[in-house]
């Protein structure tokens, strides 16, 4: 590639020879022109390969040089005769916003300029000043506002010196000078053309906007959905692989002393981890096909006993106190996984064989309390991990609270509120 002008790229460079078709991408002797490097800033907008406006540029052109030759018949007799000086300064007006994208700043000027120059020669009034306004509205939407309306004021400025102080020196000769009115006219069409192009700045933005808050309210939902199955595989695995542990100590234990209870306890083990097995496979199932309904229901209160049979299994009594309200799917999974951690942290971290449930109903809230005895078996008892982290999670998400830690008597006490209707946050 050849040679660019600084990192946005330039003026067309020397030609060279290069494959069919070139004029869709660029000037000759370039194929296509970058922004900037690939990769350099992670934006996707200046990774693009952009190209130049070939199309709307020769099509512009065409439009002012026919557009100025009707122009002429016209104003026959009034103005100067378009000559190939004239041409020349209408296809300079209308080529140089090929840069109009790149450059958009010296473009505006060079654009006000050249029709400043066609106008001073007495040439006929027409569509070139669409140049101008092609060039402006480029200046605006790319942010550089107060460029083009410096470039827009020079226009009305220097119109209004060739209309009327200059007049009488400039062709064609004996010309009146212009109107009031026309000046009011001409003043009208620069704010206009000013006004079009901050109305597609500012929608232009809030596209922009728009694009980006989206693009964060995806990421922030796949956040929150991994969030979701962490919950999910930590609850579960926590609280079957304890039970497993548990089982499998005392498997080895009473291998050799008690056939029949080992047996019992491998018996255990097997159940749990199909259990375990079934439950991560329905989380994955989600995550291949979230738009299917899933395969079983999510698991609540309703499995309560199934859950105090389990703890029991690890050698912890349970005792369940009131009978589970009827609760909305997101609050009934979210109690069913905060009282399955609380007992898996109960099973994993107290020295209590003993657990306390209690359930109770109060103006449209729940309340779910565990109780244990203590004392405490590790430094990390309590639950003061993800297990803690996680229950704490799931009563934000349903806007509810957690109240863990250690009671005045001696045990741990964990304490969830949760709305009884709500639906948790995916």
């Amino acid at each position: 590639m050849d040679e660019q002008r600084g990192p946005g790229g330039g003026p067309p460079g020397r030609w060279r020879p290069g494959p069919p078709g070139w004029w869709r991408y660029g000037p000759p002797g370039k194929g296509r022109w970058d922004d900037g490097a690939d990769g350099a800033d992670g934006d996707g907008a200046r990774n693009r390969r952009s190209r130049w406006p070939w199309p709307s540029t020769l099509l512009l052109t065409a439009f002012v040089l026919i557009g100025s030759a009707f122009a002429e018949h016209s104003q026959e007799g009034e103005r100067v005769a378009l000559d190939p000086f004239a041409r020349l300064l209408l296809c300079a007006a209308g080529v140089v916003l090929l840069w109009r994208q790149r450059h958009p700043v010296p473009v505006v000027f060079a654009s006000v300029a050249a029709v400043l120059l066609y106008l001073g020669a007495g040439y006929p009034y027409g569509p070139v000043f669409l140049t101008v306004a092609v060039a402006c509205f480029s200046a605006v939407v790319t942010g550089h506002r107060q460029a083009a309306w410096a470039a827009m004021g020079t226009l009305w400025a220097g119109h209004l010196l060739l209309a009327h102080p200059l007049h009488r020196w400039l062709p064609p000769a004996g010309d009146a000078a212009a109107s009031w009115n026309e000046e009011i006219v001409t003043a009208t069409w620069v704010v206009a053309v000013v006004a079009v192009a901050e109305l597609a700045r500012t929608r232009r933005e809030q596209w922009a906007r728009e694009r980006a808050e989206r693009a964060q309210a995806v990421r922030r939902r796949a956040d929150e959905e991994r969030l979701r199955i962490a919950r999910e595989l930590h609850d579960v695995l926590a609280h079957s692989i304890s039970v497993i542990n548990v089982q499998a100590g005392v498997g080895l234990a009473l291998l050799d002393s008690d056939p029949e209870q080992a047996r019992t306890a491998l018996t255990t083990i097997k159940n749990q981890s199909k259990e375990a097995l079934g439950e991560v496979r329905h989380v994955l199932d989600t995550l291949r096909a979230p738009g299917d309904a899933p395969r079983a229901p999510a698991p609540g209160l309703a499995r309560l006993p199934e859950l105090v049979d389990q703890a029991a299994g690890a050698g912890l009594a349970v005792t369940v106190e009131g009978e589970p309200p009827k609760l909305s799917p997101g609050a009934d999974l979210a109690a069913f996984r905060i009282l399955q951690e609380a007992l898996t942290n109960v099973v994993r971290h107290s020295g209590s064989r003993h657990a306390r449930v209690r359930i109770d109903r109060e103006t449209g809230r729940l309340r779910l309390r565990i109780d244990d005895d203590g004392p405490a078996t590790g430094a990390d008892a309590g639950g003061s991990g993800n297990g803690l982290a996680g229950m704490r999670g799931r009563a934000a998400a349903l806007d509810g609270t957690i109240e863990a830690g250690p009671r005045p008597d001696g045990g741990f006490r964990v304490l969830a509120v949760l709305p009884l209707d709500a639906e948790e946050d995916r």
